[in-house]
């Protein structure tokens, strides 16, 4: 047996006897990082399970890499991973400044007992990433964390494309060569954009913090501190047909069900569209290499420094784009669990890397088909749950439906705190006895609206959860209060008066009409109430896929003609066969889509209200739909000139595009809106030749 072997074992004997005979605090059963006393055959437990893990394997080149070196120790910049003494001298259990290894340390020993077990150890609650971010307040996965980062970010890749003073992202510089992140940087994965582990794109936006269901988000939760194994049979409570460690990549939870790849398979796991996504970003990288840099470049995983040339030489020929690639590939290839620790995270800096080299080459990779970022509930990158993140906290009364825990604890209190941001919506948000499997929904039988309608579609309906956060934020009431409290005539302006926005997606309002009163509703008209679809297919869930948010077109599909994509279902006008069909817009067509009446509606009012603006307000109006607060006078500023008659106008307008769905959800109710806000600021002469739809059903 080698010296530095024997030094190993001798000192993992003495190290065991000596918990034997003190009782030497370790880690709890329940909560391995608790230090707590334990009796001799439970520390005997702990050390067989320990010496045949990876952190006890003195064959391993992790801990033997140096042997040959000249002096041979562990450099410091190495020794804080690779030695309990190196470990110790980071977290200052040796009596040093804690959070630096200023000396280098002897071989010959692997992470024993005593590395993690220290009072230094034991209270370490924050740990500082390569990109300089602190953790702060952290469980006892601290301690794993200090290693399993990597040694570089996206950051280090940035500041040494800057140090070059490059501006051509394809110029060659022999000062740019390739970074490596190092090995298992899982925690770096699993912190995502919070610790920018991966190159980030300027522009683009990445997924935090990866939460998985309570209880098993963090590394001890999921991994046996000692052995190191994944704790498989835990895993089985939630994902069906796991078994076995293999079975791990085959899973493919809800909130991911979009193809990412391209490859038209949404069935496979999670793993498997990482994978897909790191061959085409190889490909892309050679490709690369080949019509931008001259070169040829091949991947090794097991030989450093990984890149070399079609001479097996070591590569070296970087420009800025070619750094950004290698090290972006190297991030996800060299953490095995990322279809775990966060997908998501590598699924955007996969895409966003291969995208930015297609721009640059001939032969693209066929991004066609892929997709980044999930539908809306799952859409971590975003603004609906990105907007917080420099407040830190999400307002009490955005909370219900801006992260993954508000609507829980609307339903369980009835009233919402400020909450920190999360990654959209959760299993958990929806369902409850998720840590135990069960999966089953939160009961809200009865559904308070806006306007303080009560609104329901009956008791134990699913979709009664949809209507929560589809609801808006807004209604005739709400309207009509501010109006009252400007104490304005109708054609007045007031500074008193602001644009009351209805929110987005407020399909549930929509969908109940009248009941509801999520447009604005002139107090001497009649407004139809819910719009009751077919049978199947007139609740939330009957026409949507909950998790996917698709829409269900095989179903829209027996009924209606020509429907066999979702591009098909806004050409739906739908009549009944004993009534005639109603050119609701005059234009002479009364067989086009209902979505074509609407427009032409939307379309005159949007003319009344600028004129409206111009000749009774004395200011220019105008609507862009992707910038707060929508309404801005000719100078590009918000506009103010608000009477309580444009104001009623405007609102409508906006409900009516706010909802991209309405004419599905309920055609005749935003037909109604729209002719009579139309017919307020316009006069008749505006609605000349529409056609009102009855408020009585038919």
């Amino acid at each position: 047996m080698k010296r530095h072997h024997l030094i190993a074992v001798l000192g993992m004997v003495f190290i065991v006897a000596g918990m034997l005979v003190l009782w030497t605090p370790v880690l709890a059963q329940e909560d391995p990082i608790v230090t707590n006393p334990a009796p001799p055959e439970i520390l005997t437990g702990f050390y067989d399970a320990w010496v045949n893990s990876p952190h006890a394997d003195v064959e391993a080149e992790a801990f033997n890499h140096w042997n040959e070196d000249d002096p041979v120790e562990i450099p410091a910049s190495c020794a804080q991973c690779h030695s309990t003494s190196g470990y110790q001298d980071y977290v200052g259990a040796d009596g040093t400044d804690a959070g630096v290894v200023d000396a280098a340390h002897a071989v010959g020993s692997t992470i024993t007992c005593d590395a993690c077990h220290n009072s230094s150890a034991s209270h370490l609650t924050s740990v500082t990433f390569p990109s300089g971010v602190e953790l702060t307040d952290l469980d006892g996965s601290a301690r794993c964390m200090v290693c399993h980062q990597g040694r570089a970010s996206g950051l280090s890749v940035a500041s040494a494309i800057a140090d070059t003073g490059l501006t051509d992202m394809n110029e060659v510089s022999e000062d740019l060569r390739f970074i490596n992140i190092h090995y298992y940087a899982a925690a770096s994965s699993l912190y995502g954009g919070e610790v920018h582990a991966g190159y980030e794109f300027e522009g683009e936006r990445y997924q935090l913090r990866n939460d998985h269901v309570e209880g098993y988000d963090t590394c001890i939760n999921c991994h046996n501190p000692h052995t190191l194994e994944l704790k498989v049979e835990e895993c089985a409570t939630c994902h069906e047909d796991v078994e076995s460690v293999e079975d791990l990549t085959g899973i493919r939870m809800q909130g991911s069900l979009i193809d990412y790849d391209g490859d038209g398979d949404t069935r496979e796991g999670i793993a498997g569209e990482i994978e897909t996504l790191q061959e085409m970003l190889y490909q892309a990288i050679q490709t690369y290499a080949v019509e931008v840099l001259d070169t040829t470049v091949a991947y090794d995983s097991s030989a450093y420094p990984y890149w070399f040339t079609e001479d097996g030489e070591r590569y070296g020929t970087f420009s800025p784009y070619m750094q950004i690639a290698t090290y972006n590939y190297q991030v996800s290839k060299k953490d095995p669990g990322a279809y775990a620790h966060n997908p998501k995270y590598h699924i955007e800096i996969l895409f966003d890397t291969i995208s930015v080299l297609n721009e640059q080459i001939e032969s693209q990779v066929d991004m066609s088909m892929a997709n980044r970022n999930d539908p809306g509930h799952f859409d971590a990158t975003g603004e609906p749950f990105r907007h917080w993140d420099e407040d830190g906290e999400v307002s009490a009364s955005c909370v219900k439906c801006h992260t993954a825990t508000g609507l829980p604890f609307f339903l369980e209190n009835g009233v919402t705190v400020a909450m920190e941001p999360t990654n959209g919506l959760a299993c958990s948000t929806c369902h409850d006895n998720v840590e135990e499997g069960e999966f089953s929904l939160y009961q809200s039988d009865e559904v308070v609206f806006p306007s303080g309608a009560v609104i329901s579609f009956g008791e134990e309906e699913p979709a009664n959860l949809c209507i929560n956060c589809h609801q808006g934020r807004e209604s005739t009431v709400s309207v009509n209060a501010a109006i009252t409290r400007a104490s304005v005539g109708d054609d007045d302006v007031s500074e008193d008066l602001s644009f009351r926005n209805p929110h987005y997606f407020a399909a549930g309002a929509t969908l109940f009409g009248g009941e509801a009163q999520g447009g604005y509703q002139y107090a001497d008209a009649e407004y139809v109430g819910q719009f009751t679809h077919a049978r199947r297919v007139d609740t939330c869930v009957g026409c949507h896929s909950p998790h996917a948010l698709t829409f269900e077109v095989d179903d829209c599909a027996e009924c209606h003609d020509g429907v066999e994509t979702l591009e098909d279902i806004p050409n739906i006008r739908q009549e009944d066969e004993d009534v005639e069909p109603v050119d609701y817009d005059g234009d002479g067509d009364a067989t086009e889509p209902i979505r074509a009446e609407i427009e032409s509606f939307e379309e005159a009012l949007y003319g009344a209200i600028q004129s409206y603006a111009a000749d009774t307000a004395g200011t220019e109006i105008e609507y862009n739909p992707g910038r707060y607060p929508y309404w801005f006078d000719g100078e590009g500023e918000r506009f103010s000139a608000w009477t309580p008659r444009l104001l009623r106008a405007a609102y409508n307008y906006t409900y009516s595009h706010k909802d991209p769905g309405v004419y599905a959800h309920n055609a005749d109710y935003v037909l109604q809106l729209l002719y009579d806000s139309t017919m307020d600021i316009g006069g008749e002469d505006a609605v000349a030749g529409f056609t009102r739809p009855s408020a009585m059903d038919e």
